[in-house]
């Protein structure tokens, strides 16, 4: 690894002789950043995001599926238990993400390494999910795939936390609407060429796993090299029992744009979440696709899903820097992503599933092109702000557990088979509604 930047050491920049004495509630020992951020960290931000990517949400949309049939295929799980599988894995990960994001974001803020205080869990966190797909790749049964999942996903937030909080470290207020639609396209970029290494070694259950893995450590090594990382110039108080559990909490009467900002995103992503959690068998049981053929159609489905994302969320992100605006852009996207939840049920053909992965991916570019952005401007304290986003993170997590869990209930009310989606995606498509709403009331940013 390089070593730190001049500014980072000793006195860093932003950093006043009077905060070395404040106590770990009342510091604030950076300043936002006011210059453009370097451009070999933006570029690098940009591929290890693509890369880390396309090695988690490949196994998340499709390998959890995959491991599934393969365990049905070995007499491990019942044919009609395919859903129940699908509710635990996904509720099972979420859970352990949930707790991994938020933790590792407090912790990477309060880290006193010489490296900086992000880059040694960026990297370990990363190890660690390639360790977890291993075991998942391998497991001969539900149990020990669900072990190997809770692994992943504990190693991939530790990760993600800090990874994200570099964006309030190192990017100032007037280009976060561009560097975050980048990041939101890299990430649904690869998403897309997850699905695609999913279907073309589907074969493999090891290679869809662990390969990408192996390939998003080295990007992360090139990141955390390339990355301006802040050194703490103090050692915190040492935390208290009431300071690790306040790490899960951002006061919503103290802080209310932030908890408005976080109830949006909960609500969107339990609507997304409950639509992908139970793609695959959606596609077998209500669009009536054969299962040989379930991987490719997701995998094209996304590429066309994301060709529109990439579009909307490139123009969105640029539009809403110029004109200093957010709030239209997400509440707007969010309503049209309810649109297209309820439409869902009423699928029933191939052709009219491309033309709705369109219409949704368009919706969903606009909110990844200025979402993380406004939130990013709402944080309470960037000093904090690794914890903040893994509060924030909570309401990504949270919704892949309480999602699976209740769509997995909700799908056998008066289906044998569990294929109830007219109920399921209607709930789903009112809650993303109400995300659009709750934007409305945010005052800090328009």
């Amino acid at each position: 690894m390089s070593s730190v930047s001049g500014s980072a050491a000793g006195n860093p920049s932003g950093m006043t002789t009077a905060s070395r004495t404040l106590g770990e509630h009342e510091h604030h020992w950076f300043k936002e950043p006011t210059e453009p951020a370097k451009k070999g960290f933006v570029a690098w931000l940009i591929i290890a995001q693509l890369i880390f990517f396309v090695a988690l949400l490949g196994p998340a949309i499709v390998g959890v599926g995959m491991k599934i049939q393969s365990l049905i295929d070995a007499g491990a799980i019942e044919q009609n238990g395919a859903n129940a599988a699908s509710a635990v894995l996904g509720g099972v990960g979420a859970l352990f993400a949930t707790i991994a994001n938020v933790v590792f974001g407090r912790l990477s803020d309060r880290t006193t390494s010489r490296w900086g205080r992000r880059r040694i869990w960026i990297v370990l966190g990363t190890v660690i999910m390639t360790v977890g797909f291993v075991v998942m790749a391998t497991g001969p049964d539900l149990a020990m795939a669900t072990v190997g999942w809770a692994i992943a996903q504990l190693g991939a937030n530790m990760t993600l936390a800090p990874f994200i909080a570099t964006i309030s470290d190192q990017v100032p207020k007037f280009q976060r609407g561009s560097i975050t639609a980048g990041l939101g396209i890299a990430q649904n970029v690869g998403i897309v060429g997850g699905v695609y290494v999913a279907s073309w070694f589907s074969f493999s259950l090891f290679v869809v796993f662990v390969v990408p893995a192996l390939l998003a450590i080295v990007a992360m090594i090139v990141f955390v090299v390339v990355l301006p990382d802040k050194v703490l110039p103090v050692k915190p108080d040492r935390a208290t029992f009431y300071d690790w559990w306040n790490t899960f909490w951002v006061s919503p009467r103290k802080y209310p744009d932030f908890a408005l900002a976080w109830w949006s995103r909960f609500l969107i992503t339990f609507a997304s979440f409950g639509f992908t959690a139970f793609r695959f068998f959606y596609l077998i049981f209500h669009v009536g696709v054969p299962q040989k053929d379930v991987a490719g159609l997701i995998a094209s489905t996304t590429l066309v899903y994301t060709g529109a994302l990439i579009v909307t969320a490139w123009i969105a992100g640029k539009i809403s820097d110029k004109i200093g605006r957010r709030k239209v852009f997400v509440w707007t996207s969010t309503a049209l992503f309810a649109v297209g939840t309820v439409a869902l049920m009423f699928i029933h053909d191939v052709g009219s599933y491309y033309v709705l992965e369109l219409f949704m991916g368009a919706a969903y570019g606009i909110y990844v092109g200025v979402d993380l952005a406004l939130v990013v401007d709402v944080l309470p304290n960037p000093d904090d702000a690794g914890k903040d986003l893994g509060v924030l993170n909570m309401a990504n997590a949270l919704p892949q557990t309480i999602a699976p869990a209740v769509g997995g209930a909700l799908l056998y009310i008066g289906s044998a088979q569990g294929t109830n989606y007219t109920l399921w995606f209607s709930i789903c498509g009112i809650a993303a509604l109400i995300g659009a709403l709750v934007i409305f009331p945010i005052k800090k940013v328009r």
